[in-house]
């Protein structure tokens, strides 16, 4: 066995507060049309983006890159506590449409004294795939910080 095999899997934290109600970060993370404008790293879009808030709702999002590659991502929700938690599992596809990695995500909410939201995501890999996982997951802290920013951009242009 090589040691990249004995290595553990990675787990990755992010933190966001958001200056715009619970209500309205809670529906850009479950509604599709508002989950479309911000999935996904800065560039990209989402022409295909399916997901259906309810325990084993499916979830499919295309993200397209600037370059024209397309980079889907399957899966099903597994826990939902409305507008506390958010866990779902899901499968992230190279451009050729080969499984690369398996993940789980959790994402918790708070309202903050201030009537803005508080976000934690707790994503953690639980399964490589194939042997060019790792180059996109080296993207994975990149990616999500550039979506958060994104769902930022989203929920404040809402609030005007």
């Amino acid at each position: 066995m090589d040691a990249a095999a004995c290595k553990p899997l990675p787990r990755y934290v992010f933190r966001r507060t958001f200056d715009a109600p619970l209500d309205l970060v809670w529906a850009a993370w479950t509604e599709p049309a508002r989950l479309a404008q911000w999935w996904g790293p800065e560039g990209f879009v989402n022409p295909r983006c399916e997901f259906e808030p309810r325990p084993d709702g499916r979830i499919h999002i295309d993200m397209t890159a600037p370059d024209g590659r397309v980079y889907p991502l399957t899966g099903r929700v597994t826990e939902i506590e409305p507008r506390r938690r958010l866990t779902f599992e899901c499968t992230a596809l190279g451009p050729n449409g080969r499984t690369l990695f398996d993940e789980v995500n959790e994402v918790v909410f708070e309202e903050t004294a201030d009537g803005g939201t508080a976000v934690a995501v707790y994503v953690r890999i639980v399964a490589l795939r194939d042997a060019v996982a790792h180059r996109y997951l080296d993207m994975t802290e990149a990616g999500w910080s550039e979506s958060l920013e994104r769902l930022r951009s989203a929920v404040m242009r809402r609030q005007d």
